[in-house]
């Protein structure tokens, strides 16, 4: 047998670079042709928050001793987002609430220093503003930063209670006057 060679081109495709990019213009297409055709049948449902009853975590704690700070009630318009105790050997109380402005607005109260507090809450630029508001609670001191979020801080017991918000600042001041201690029926 005799060996025959092969003379001439190749019997592969011409492999250049317009052929290269014309072949990814017709995969990301694909791509997002099964991605569009995938979204039209499917049923995104919305996303609806559990309800918290920051009012029954209160009376557990009321119940264990502690005199946690809270709101008797919301403002209208505004919404429990999260609310946690840690009962840990120093107990912090966290609730976190969404104003009607789409905002963020906290009370925060653990045994730990007012500074501490507002740089881990509010942020690095905190400074006093001069404003203080006497409550049922306590006597508050009023706080802003670079950023426009504002706080209240008062001392109840051992604790040092915090309220901070980044929106409306004559809100957060009626939301501070609301605060009480007052027990809680189960």
């Amino acid at each position: 047998m005799s060996e025959e060679t092969q003379t001439g081109k190749p019997g592969r495709y011409q492999r250049s670079f317009g052929g290269l990019i014309g072949s990814m213009i017709v995969l990301v297409l694909v791509v997002l042709g099964i991605v569009a055709f995938r979204g039209t049948f499917r049923d995104t449902p919305e996303y609806q928050p559990p309800d918290i009853d920051y009012r029954e975590m209160v009376v557990s704690i009321q119940q264990l001793g502690l005199e946690p700070v809270y709101p008797p009630r919301l403002p209208d318009g505004w919404s429990v987002k999260d609310a946690s105790f840690d009962s840990g050997n120093r107990p912090a109380v966290d609730m976190v609430f969404t104003t009607d402005d789409e905002r963020t607005a906290g009370v925060h109260q653990e045994d730990e220093s007012e500074r501490a507090l507002l740089g881990t809450y509010v942020g690095d630029g905190v400074r006093e503003n001069g404003d203080t508001l006497t409550t049922p609670v306590g006597t508050w001191t009023g706080w802003d930063d670079t950023d426009t979020d504002h706080a209240w801080t008062t001392e109840v017991g051992d604790d040092t209670v915090l309220v901070y918000s980044s929106g409306d600042p004559e809100a957060l001041r009626a939301f501070v006057e609301s605060l009480t201690t007052e027990p809680l029926q189960p």
